[in-house]
């Protein structure tokens, strides 16, 4: 038995706005690894900053993953 796929405008009330704020939340994140990728010196990433550029592409994983392991730790 296949499921047809909605469209948006059929969507109800509650999944329309939870499918606005997941793509407002994975935008934001994209574009906060960016920046920081960007304003970051080479040495304060692990990797280099072309790769985590590229992985950052990959939906809300590739933000989260440059947050937990691509940022080095300050050293105190």
């Amino acid at each position: 038995m296949a499921r047809t796929k909605k469209k948006f405008s059929e969507l109800s009330p509650i999944a329309r706005a939870a499918a606005i704020v997941a793509g407002v939340i994975e935008v934001a994140l994209f574009a906060a690894a960016q920046i920081d990728i960007y304003r970051r010196r080479p040495e304060q990433i692990h990797g280099s900053k072309g790769l985590w550029v590229g992985l950052c592409f990959i939906n809300i994983l590739g933000p989260l993953s440059y947050f937990r392991f691509g940022r080095k730790k300050p050293q105190d």
